[in-house]
């Protein structure tokens, strides 16, 4: 598929892909986007000149993306085939229009990223095996890794959307009781143990109603699509909080999401099967839980540190998103099993994802197995991370001749 903007060959926005996002003038207001090259593509302009259906003209004169993602598949789909039409070679809607060009087509260095919609509500599941077993063998040594309930169903939690950020906003480094002697009472203080989680967030589009299931059938009519996360986590915090409820302050506090969304229709080419389950003496899911589908997708993805006296970044792990065991339409149908309503822009994140192998980690918990192995980053160690260190993770599809990215997820510690 050839398209008309110049762009290199490594780009993460070719014509293949097409994410969404919000970004922001100078004056203050916030548009509706795409991506292509190096050019952030304002949806407003074009549906100020009809360019797409009538609901989905309309939707782009918001300052958010909620009314678009809540109009469907078939909007989307049809929204997403439209830009790739007029970004072809042999379209001149666009390409001959020099006065429309100017003012739909803005360098991305000249624009302000913002969240891409209101998120209403926030789901963190514990959808790794290989991150829950280091868990288990870290903190239940002796016992079994894996606790009763995992192979049977995705591991959830409710966060806060309100600490949810975009790539690039600083975070304060998190203050709350610890008590990391036992012998000890609790203190209160600045959280010395501050970590990354690395994961994929999924937005949910299409909603449903109260009392409302998705099924298994037609899970894929309600995720919008996909973004990067990081799930930032005070270690110290949490452990002693977290029992008999899980977590709360320990991650409640930060959340750095990618800016763009990437539909699972640009994904479809990278889908796969995920791990198998109900084999090797694993417990067979109950059936509405059962996905016949390919529901997996191979996305590379790399965690970096930039410390103050880090020349460049260094790489922390390699992962892939395809490791992890209960994938996205899983989790939303058991979110929903009880009848608990979705709405656009509900966000809910894969968990931790880990690999098999040290090197393929996405956590310092793991990375540094609990402090045991520190890491060399550039001369200096880390267990867990300082003030000033700068977190980053990036991930892509590789076709035959081009990427598939989210963009940017990065956050710079500040102190308490």
């Amino acid at each position: 598929m050839s398209c008309w903007i110049a762009y290199d060959a490594d780009t993460e926005f070719p014509i293949q892909n097409l994410p969404f996002g919000v970004f922001e003038l100078k004056s203050g207001e916030r548009r509706c986007a795409t991506a292509i090259g190096n050019f952030v593509v304002d949806l407003k302009e074009l549906a100020n000149v009809n360019t797409f259906s009538p609901e989905v003209n309309a939707a782009f004169q918001e300052d958010k993306l909620n009314t678009f993602m809540g109009l469907g598949r078939t909007h989307w789909k049809g929204t997403r085939d439209t830009l790739q039409k007029i970004f072809s070679h042999d379209d001149k809607s666009l390409q001959g229009n020099e006065a429309l060009k100017a003012k739909v087509l803005l360098d991305q260095t000249a624009v302000k990223m913002v969240l891409p919609c209101r998120i209403g509500d926030y789901t963190d599941f514990y959808s790794s095996r290989e991150h829950a077993t280091n868990l288990g063998k870290l903190f239940r040594p002796g016992q079994d890794a894996l606790l009763p309930n995992w192979l049977h169903l995705p591991v959830g939690y409710h966060g806060r959307s309100s600490t949810i950020v975009v790539s690039g906003t600083p975070v304060k480094r998190p203050a709350g009781q610890q008590r990391n002697d036992a012998a000890n009472p609790p203190v209160f203080g600045p959280s010395t143990r501050l970590d990354m989680e690395l994961e994929v967030g999924a937005f949910v589009g299409k909603g449903t109603k109260f009392g409302e299931r998705i099924t298994m059938e037609n899970a894929k009519e309600h995720i919008f699509g996909l973004c990067l996360f990081n799930d930032w986590s005070a270690r110290d915090i949490q452990k002693w909080e977290y029992v008999p409820l899980g977590p709360f302050l320990g991650k409640s506090f930060a959340s750095t999401i990618s800016p763009w969304i990437v539909t699972l229709d640009a994904l479809e080419p990278f889908v796969c099967r995920g791990p198998p389950q109900g084999e090797s003496g694993d417990p067979t899911p109950l059936p509405y839980l059962i996905q016949e589908f390919p529901g997996s997708y191979d996305i590379k993805l790399q965690a970096s540190i930039k410390t103050p006296k880090c020349d460049k970044p260094v790489v922390l792990t390699n992962t892939n998103f395809k490791n992890m065991y209960w994938s996205v339409f899983q989790q939303i149908v058991h979110h929903t099993v009880n009848g608990c309503p979705m709405n656009p822009g509900d966000l809910f994140a894969s968990g931790t994802i880990s690999g098999s192998e040290a090197g393929s980690y996405g956590s310092m918990l793991e990375i540094s197995w609990a402090g045991q192995r520190p890491v060399d980053v550039g001369g200096e160690k880390r267990s867990m991370f300082q003030d000033g260190d700068s977190v980053s993770l990036s991930g892509y599809c590789e076709g035959g001749d081009y990427k598939i990215g989210f963009g940017p997820c990065e956050g710079t510690i500040l102190p308490n």
